[in-house]
């Protein structure tokens, strides 16, 4: 008989079960800096097989849509649908929005033309947009400014439509030293400007010069800077703005093309109401979580959150409330004490939030566990199949291609994985990994192409993973 002390035994327990596995080559790839956090559990015991700096606060950017996901599977239930009400006030025609992130313009113009089957060809008064679900900022605490202007930080407002996104695309194929050129579709109420000059690749090395976009709140856009020449246009897609005026400018659009007359004002006021004259209901629940995991999808995460918030609480919804609601119905529903970490939206886009790869392990274990009820494991994206995993260079390929269900996430300097891998043994193993700090050197110019050290580490992880149980 011998004693085995408490830090003894966790230490025995961050030990590798197989004595074949070893992230140790796999970290090697990774350039000076950098912080891994990496936690890897048996699914049959629950044990961990592998542990390092899993109780270190890291940023787990898009990751932490699991976290929304699964607080919106247990608090607003499969039969949640948005909804968008068309009503009526004496002259007053009231459109009642409620954040759905999935609202299309074509949806949007059925609803109107619903207006025509109540004997409205003429609407004497002023159409009004309540988003009363939703107050408080449209954009967390943590988000780039620098990003604001492309659609995966699109604001998230209880009056969403078309996603809160305008595509276009940017034509560089004129001769060096010449302005770009900017198209944006006719019916999309923005404007966009360019004075970005078209230049060679090594002249925009030697003057530093960059691509760059702002905008303003009225839906204008200025693209500056330079833009190599290139035969073929550079898509751009657009955050929105101003969701209000964005919305006007259609409603009056999709008015005018269903033949409806209206001379009168379009005004936000979130304490109207009216009788409802029709509806339209987005998805069920179901498929919006899919979207939303497997492309990663921010605005359907941001405002479920807000959502969340807005029934848990019973008033608007804000990404304060929203995440204050999703730790407590965690704790509540599942066991999940998440009062240590740091949220700040429901996507995972700001900087501000954190989170250890421990953390992250009871969220991913409790939806393996309760995979029967709430069915979200067929939500992640596949390694080479599926989502934003069917390109990770990394594990898209044998034997790994297949074998991986997880949610990936990316922010500047972050790489981080969490989800189920089947090992070539057929036995199911967890595993959360948090990269960050990673800032590789650039490679000079006349070195040979290889793989970036992120692709080489995750590689190498995986498959020595795959191998060794």
């Amino acid at each position: 008989m011998f004693r085995v002390f408490p830090w003894l035994l966790g230490l025995l327990l961050s030990l590798p079960v197989s004595a074949n596995f070893s992230p140790q080559p796999a970290i090697n790839q990774l350039p000076v800096g950098h912080d891994v956090a990496l936690l890897i559990t048996d699914t049959a015991t629950g044990e961990p097989l592998y542990a390092q700096r899993e109780s270190q606060l890291q940023a787990p950017a898009s990751t932490q849509k699991l976290i929304t996901a699964l607080a919106a599977k247990l608090y607003l239930g499969d039969s949640f649908r948005f909804t968008t009400d068309l009503e009526r006030n004496h002259d007053d025609i009231i459109i009642r929005f409620s954040g759905d992130p999935t609202l299309s313009r074509q949806q949007l113009a059925a609803l109107l033309t619903q207006l025509k089957k109540h004997r409205l060809s003429t609407i004497k008064g002023n159409i009004i947009l309540n988003g009363s679900v939703f107050s408080g900022y449209e954009r967390a605490p943590g988000w780039p400014w620098d990003i604001l202007g492309v659609c995966y930080s699109a604001p998230s407002s209880s009056i969403s439509l078309e996603h809160n996104c305008v595509q276009g695309a940017l034509y560089s194929n004129k001769a060096l030293g010449q302005l770009t050129r900017v198209n944006v579709p006719a019916h999309q109420p923005i404007k966009v400007a360019s004075d970005a000059v078209i230049v060679s690749k090594e002249q925009q090395k030697a003057r530093y010069c960059d691509l760059t976009l702002t905008a303003d709140s009225s839906n204008n856009y200025q693209l500056s800077g330079c833009l190599p020449k290139r035969d073929q246009p550079l898509p751009l897609n657009f955050a929105v703005q101003n969701t209000i005026d964005y919305t006007e400018a259609v409603i009056r659009s999709e008015l005018k093309r269903a033949g409806i007359r209206f001379d009168g004002k379009v005004v936000r006021d979130d304490k109207t109401h009216g009788k409802r004259i029709a509806r339209h209901t987005s998805e069920p629940l179901d498929e919006l979580l899919d979207i939303m995991v497997k492309e990663s999808d921010n605005l359907i995460a941001d405002n479920l959150a807000k959502t969340i918030g807005h029934n848990y609480f019973k008033q608007p919804g804000t990404f304060n409330n929203g995440v204050a609601a999703i730790k407590a119905i965690l704790k509540d529903q599942a066991g999940i004490d998440l009062t240590k970490a740091v949220l700040v939206d429901g996507s995972g886009l700001s900087r501000n939030n954190r989170l250890t790869v421990s953390q992250m392990m009871e969220v991913v274990t409790y939806l393996y566990q309760h995979d029967k009820t709430l069915e979200l494991l067929k939500t992640l994206p596949v390694s080479g199949q599926s989502g934003t995993l069917r390109y990770r260079q990394s594990i898209r390929h044998q034997p790994l291609q297949g074998n991986i269900a997880a949610k990936s996430g990316s922010l500047f300097g972050t790489y981080n994985l969490a989800g189920i891998m089947t090992a070539k043994s057929g036995k199911k193993l967890l595993f959360v990994q948090f990269t960050t700090n990673y800032h590789p050197e650039e490679p000079a110019e006349d070195a040979p192409k290889v793989a970036p050290p992120i692709e080489r580490f995750e590689r190498e992880l995986y498959r020595k993973l795959y191998e060794s149980f």
